[in-house]
């Protein structure tokens, strides 16, 4: 005996999985990746964030909290829509001058953590703070 679907599901589309490269959305029993370097306005939003998610319409989803609306066809077909982003950029992007890639970034790091640690042996040696030192001056005092 099979049983009856009973009532109508209550959501048509569901995040499935959220992972370090991408999310997976669920949208009429069809299964979708979305990878963050094509739809990168998910990458830094809270799972909260991206789970809170409206069909408006039969081809068209809205992230309310993300303000962020994608049809189905841009997100089986993102090659079709190249990005135009109209956000303003982070304090840390207007920072920098040029973009930067993920090569110069490491390049960066690693040069942040070498001064880093010079600095910290430099503390390790540093002599003691000017005064008394020897044991007749110290107990003079």
């Amino acid at each position: 005996m099979r049983s009856a679907m009973r009532g109508k599901t209550i959501s048509d589309v569901e995040v499935t999985n959220v992972a370090l490269h991408g999310l997976w959305l669920l949208v009429d029993n069809r299964e979708f990746f979305l990878p963050f370097g094509d739809f990168p306005w998910f990458r830094d939003a809270t799972v909260g964030q991206i789970v809170n998610i409206e069909r408006t319409g039969p081809d068209h989803l809205h992230w309310p909290d993300l303000d962020v609306d994608l049809t189905l066809d841009s997100i089986e077909h993102p090659d079709r829509y190249p990005l135009v982003s109209q956000a303003r950029p982070s304090q840390r992007a207007q920072r920098t001058a040029a973009p930067v890639t993920s090569l110069e970034a490491a390049s960066r790091l690693r040069a942040d953590r070498q001064g880093q640690e010079r600095k910290e042996r430099g503390n390790s040696r540093r002599k003691r703070p000017a005064g008394p030192t020897d044991r007749a001056a110290r107990g003079r005092r």
